[in-house]
């Protein structure tokens, strides 16, 4: 089932009706249908094809979820111990916190992306299995958004999707993860605003954006993993376009790289050894 923009419709209760689609702006984003389960070894950009029948144009951005990728990839682990597994994939926790319904960490896993449980998923996945994410996501939307275009000729790009929280803000929203054939920032830099005023900070992330957008039709429990978003083919570019790894701020740049519970220990443990190696603090009051 193909979920599209219906025609116009004044009544009350016509945007109710509207499920699956939304037109902004000239933005307008859609779901594929017909997809079943995705299997190890499974052509993805085989099934996306056969599932858009004809209907993506030049400039379509597509937004796949990761756990189909991950599927069909192979990144799935037998494991009754998820938090093993989460263990597994992490690189580097940066806060960890313990609560009624057991234990939240958030860590910087194998792809370099910080994320609660490393990005490890238990849902859509068969009892005592989890799915771990893509080993390199941008390689995948390469490899998908290369056989997109070969099967459509068409100039596409392809966003990998995930879920993530983010900090000071409640709730989660879809980022991107992967992607290729479409840049992933509009630097915005040395431009001026509608008051003539110069830019310089301004540098968005269109393919996070791109992300959330598709979330809202795709959604988390509708069975419809892959979305198409269209208008925006200014965006759309070289296969070997910049992938979403430059979304991640560098270690240099980030004023938030531990939890507040986790950089004060450090800094009390770093202020103590420094107090006992100038001779402030004593073997006695250790």
């Amino acid at each position: 089932m193909t979920h599209d923009s219906p025609p116009h419709d004044s009544r009350p209760d016509a945007a109710a009706a509207e499920v699956g689609a939304m037109e902004l702006f000239g933005l307008k984003v859609f779901t594929l249908g017909g997809f079943g389960e995705i299997r190890t070894g499974d052509d993805l950009a085989a099934l996306i094809a056969e599932a858009a029948q004809s209907r993506l144009i030049d400039g379509d951005i597509v937004a796949v979820t990761s756990k189909i990728v991950s599927k069909a990839e192979g990144r799935l682990v037998a494991a009754t111990d998820r938090e093993q597994a989460i263990t597994d994939e992490t690189v580097r926790v940066v806060a960890s916190r313990t609560h009624p319904g057991g234990v939240t960490r958030i860590v910087e896993n194998r792809q370099g992306l910080v994320m609660a449980a490393a990005g490890v998923d238990t849902s859509n996945a068969p009892d005592g299995v989890v799915l771990l994410l893509p080993v390199d996501p941008d390689a995948s939307a390469r490899a998908i958004c290369a056989a997109l275009r070969e099967h459509t000729a068409l100039r596409l790009g392809v966003v990998i999707t995930d879920t993530a929280g983010r900090p000071w803000r409640e709730g989660q929203t879809d980022i991107a993860i992967g992607a290729a054939g479409l840049a992933v920032l509009d630097d915005l830099r040395g431009t001026v605003d509608a008051s003539g005023r110069r830019l310089d900070v301004t540098v968005a992330a269109v393919a996070d954006e791109i992300a959330g957008a598709a979330d809202l039709v795709k959604g988390k429990t509708s069975g419809n993993p892959v979305a198409v978003v269209r208008g925006l083919g200014r965006l759309v570019g070289e296969l070997d376009s910049v992938g979403a790894r430059a979304l991640q701020r560098p270690s240099s740049t980030d004023m938030f790289r531990l939890g507040t519970n986790e950089a004060y220990a450090d800094g009390y443990a770093e202020g103590y050894a420094a107090g006992f190696a100038a001779g402030r603090i004593t073997d006695e009051l250790r």
